[in-house]
């Protein structure tokens, strides 16, 4: 099965090889028939500390690595393609 893969913007960066992620959904209301739009936060594995607040990152299920951490971030030549 394919592993997920989500975009998002990063919106914390204080933690050491740790980004936190924003990943917004839009979906139609069932019944006001309304575009609604719902964001989450995830907590992704950043092992260079290469990314900082504001930029759109690319962030692929993985193993658990920590309590929090079941995501890491796609290098940037990954998501460019």
């Amino acid at each position: 099965m394919p592993k997920r893969v989500l975009q998002g913007v990063v919106v914390s960066d204080k933690n050491d090889k740790t980004v936190v992620v924003r990943v917004e959904r839009r979906f139609t209301h069932p019944l006001l028939q309304k575009t609604v739009r719902r964001s989450k936060n995830y907590h992704a594995h950043d092992e260079k500390n290469e990314f900082k607040v504001g930029e759109m990152v690319w962030i692929e299920e993985c193993p658990p690595v920590s309590k929090q951490k079941r995501w890491t971030v796609l290098p940037r030549e990954h998501a460019a393609s």
